[in-house]
């Protein structure tokens, strides 16, 4: 019997969206503002899931520059048709408006790991797209957006059918559903005579939930369920929250399994917060007398263990511990991941070697400065998700600043205005005050503690060190607490204060959040871009609980 632990996929891995392919389950998660874009996650069985590549080239011209935090690629939708796999996806400008400013594409390919076709847009009436193949049909689901004064920024699942080679419409779009509760997420399917909605409720937070309508014609009309398919929103003290966001697979077996979002919250005097961002979980169905489908275990909490009756032999070398873990990084990094890898993330554009260098310094990775850490577009990062509530990252860096406008160091991140970073940089002379750019070439090389949170943004630390030679810096996170030091004569020197992990959450701040935290190493010159910082041996290491 294999037995599956939620969530499959650990960390920042929301939307999920699953489709079978033969003997293959591909899950694709959304990305926002993060390359590569559009993940995508394979398995053989449900329960062991490896990186399987992502849909490059999703946002035309690769530029994601100026898009808001959480803004940029929202809710990829995947699906089959027996011949090719299709995405569809809205690329949203405008967060926390009236107006989404939504771009919706459609890319296809015949293999998960591409090459992808050029997207093409459709008809974008709000975000959280999805196609339905039937009969060489082929139809878009949608939310639809009234942006005006006084509208339902979710006012109803909308379908339009369109040409599956030109994409164009060839009929009018249709009303599907309203419903006075907030509805998003339209996944469509046929059974039994049946068209069954299978929609996400009540917004992304700790009132997530998924809920079905059905009709006996596609475009209608539908009748709610009565009772909610998935949701946790009734039981705070619930391992798995924000449960929703979801979609219905059937196995050849003839069994039925839902992926959906969730998260892990810790408690905080605040409340609970969860820094790892949503995640991918998997739940087992049945279906009632009626035709509706529920939870096999028989509640609508979602389960953190699921029995998935031996589908297939696992993936080789996948599951819990391949998720979480990453290897050493020097020189040969970032490079494409191989199988069962996690790939490098980068902020609104992918890996360039404009300033990415991998061959200058044999065994050391070599990062090319550009704009601050607050910048929407060209802020030099690489990053990893962060999957465990224990977790640890070190890196070594080599670099000499000349001035405060270059920096390089590690960071714990979550997006432009909630991060700490422990950059080297350079300072005034001790006990002098800061005046600005110094002319001369006194001053001293520091380790600075900088933590940003929303519109404030401190020093927590600075620490004179010697930049002759390679500095080892790391941070360890123990559920709350992320301590941050460097490594001194093998000893760990603590830098600044333990900081409060969970403001690096969806859950902390007044702006709309929807990623999750990330490790990462960066390189800052607001000048001319001249500088540079050498790393190697970068490691995150989690550990589950």
């Amino acid at each position: 019997m294999t037995v599956l632990h939620n969530p499959v996929i650990r960390g920042f891995a929301p939307d999920p969206s699953l489709v079978r392919a033969g003997d293959w389950y591909y899950l694709a998660t959304s990305s926002f503002e993060w390359f590569p874009t559009i993940p995508i996650h394979r398995s053989r069985d449900l329960a062991h899931w490896e990186y399987a590549g992502h849909v490059e080239g999703a946002v035309p011209g690769d530029s994601l520059a100026g898009v808001p935090d959480s803004g940029g690629i929202w809710a990829p939708s995947l699906s089959w048709d027996g011949e090719r796999f299709w995405v569809v996806y809205s690329i949203v400008r405008s967060v926390g408006t009236p107006y989404f400013d939504a771009d919706t594409y459609v890319s296809t390919a015949t293999e998960v790991s591409g090459p992808w076709s050029p997207p093409r847009r459709i008809p974008s009436h709000g975000f959280d797209p999805a196609l339905h193949h039937e009969n060489g049909h082929l139809w878009l689901l949608n939310l639809q957006n009234d942006h005006r004064p006084g509208g339902r920024r979710f006012a109803g699942i909308v379908a339009t059918e369109l040409d599956r080679e030109t994409l164009t419409p060839v009929s009018p779009t249709r009303l599907l559903l309203q419903h006075d509760r907030l509805i998003e997420g339209p996944k469509l399917l046929k059974r039994d005579g049946w068209y069954l909605l299978v929609l996400a409720e009540g917004g992304t937070g700790f009132e997530h939930g998924v809920r079905v309508a059905r009709g006996r014609n596609l475009t209608g009309p539908y009748e709610l369920d009565e009772r909610p398919l998935l949701t946790a929103r009734d039981d705070p003290e619930w391992p798995l929250q924000k449960a929703g966001h979801a979609e219905l697979v059937e196995t050849p077996e003839g069994d039925w399994f839902l992926s959906h979002l969730t998260a892990r919250p810790l408690k905080t005097p605040e409340g609970p917060r969860c820094p790892l961002g949503r995640e991918t979980a998997i739940q087992a169905v049945t279906w009632d007398a009626e035709g509706w489908p529920r939870l096999r275990h028989g509640d609508h909490k979602p389960a953190v263990l699921v029995d998935v009756r031996d589908l297939q032999r696992p993936v080789r070398g996948a599951g819990l511990h391949s998720i979480c873990g990453y290897r050493r990084v020097g020189a040969t990094s970032p490079h494409p991941p191989a199988p069962g890898e996690q790939p490098w993330y980068t902020l609104r554009s992918p890996v360039s070697p404009t300033w990415v260098d991998r061959s200058t310094r044999p065994g050391w990775l070599r990062l090319r400065g550009h704009h601050g850490p607050d910048s929407l577009w060209s802020h030099h990062l690489l990053a990893r998700r962060i999957t465990e509530h224990h977790t640890e990252a070190q890196v070594t860096l080599h670099a000499t600043p000349s001035t405060f406008t270059q920096s390089a160091g590690l960071l714990l991140w979550y997006n432009t205005s909630a991060y700490y970073a422990l950059d080297l940089t350079w300072a005034e002379p001790e006990g002098e005050a800061q005046h600005g750019q110094q002319w001369r070439n006194t001053g001293r090389t520091v380790l600075a503690l900088t933590t940003r949170d929303e519109n404030e943004t401190r020093r927590a630390a600075v620490q004179e060190v010697d930049a002759d030679r390679p500095l080892t810096l790391g941070v360890t996170v123990d559920r709350t607490e992320a301590q941050f030091w460097h490594l001194r004569e093998d000893t760990r020197h603590p830098i600044g204060p333990p900081l409060d992990f969970t403001r690096l959450s969806d859950d902390h701040g007044s702006r709309l959040r929807f990623t999750g935290a990330m490790a990462a190493i960066h390189a800052v010159d607001l000048v001319d871009a001249s500088f540079t910082a050498d790393f190697t041996d970068f490691r995150v290491t989690c550990a589950p609980a």
